[in-house]
């Protein structure tokens, strides 16, 4: 009964009814923020986030009656499990925030597309390595907001004024959010050689760093898609092995 059940829930119709349960949820939970919509047809709009919800708690009993302890072995099924959990909790007084997390329901359709589980994998595995690049993105920082401070603090206190304002303000530089005009033209009226120090940082850091970090998760991505593509080419070739070896015995028998 646990194995029919299992294949059940690993059928590929399960598991695109649940990721359309899923996307409709996602739009109900939408239609909730509509003072409109809720006016019009709140009631059913509410029955029908109850009806999604039945049956993702449906899907979780089935799952842990399948799986039994084996089905917390698993990270994407403790994800399920905490999502759908939250969405069980009373909204009452203090955990009333917990009603605006129900919308986390929507990033169960991540643990249900293989594709989407893929790149959270490879994000995960590129942690490692991009805990290297943030400490040394960080040493930068750290080391830039303090010379930004001492050349230009006093002209520009409100960007420059403090070495959080600076951190600030350099964060701003380096994802070029109106650098230019904004921030690093006006500083050049006062201070004219301040190209010097902010055409490297930009260098250093939007385009140097930050691709970094991008390469590490393609490359984690990559490793991630050979690692599940070796462990499919196993699986493929012990059931053919299983096969030949069934069909060896039955020609014995017959011989």
């Amino acid at each position: 009964m646990r194995q029919q059940i299992s294949n059940f829930l690993d059928h590929a119709a399960t598991r695109y009814t649940i990721m359309g349960v899923i996307l409709f949820n996602a739009v109900i939970l939408g239609l909730e923020t509509s003072d409109k919509a809720m006016a019009t047809a709140g009631g059913l709009i509410i029955a029908l986030d109850a009806i999604c919800l039945a049956i993702f708690v449906a899907e979780l009993v089935a799952k842990l009656y399948a799986h039994g302890l084996r089905f917390f072995r698993s990270g994407w099924n403790v994800f399920d499990f905490l999502v759908v959990a939250i969405a069980l909790v009373p909204a009452g007084g203090g955990l009333a925030v917990l009603r605006a997390l129900r919308v986390l329901r929507l990033l169960r359709v991540v643990s249900v597309a293989p594709t989407l589980r893929r790149v959270v994998e490879g994000f995960l595995a590129a942690l490692p390595g991009m805990a290297s690049v943030f400490l040394l993105m960080g040493i930068i920082f750290y080391i830039a907001s303090v010379i930004a401070t001492k050349l230009f603090g006093n002209s520009f206190p409100e960007w420059f004024g403090t070495l959080g304002t600076s951190t600030y303000t350099l964060f701003q530089i380096m994802t070029l959010e109106s650098w230019s005009m904004g921030i690093v033209r006006p500083v050049m009226e006062v201070h004219p050689e301040a190209w010097l120090f902010f055409v490297p940082f930009i260098l250093i850091t939007t385009f140097a760093v930050v691709n970094l970090v991008v390469g590490l998760i393609v490359n984690s991505m990559q490793e991630a898609h050979a690692e599940e593509s070796n462990a499919a080419t196993t699986d493929y070739r012990d059931e053919v092995i299983t096969r030949l070896r069934a069909i060896e015995e039955r020609l014995d028998k017959l011989g």
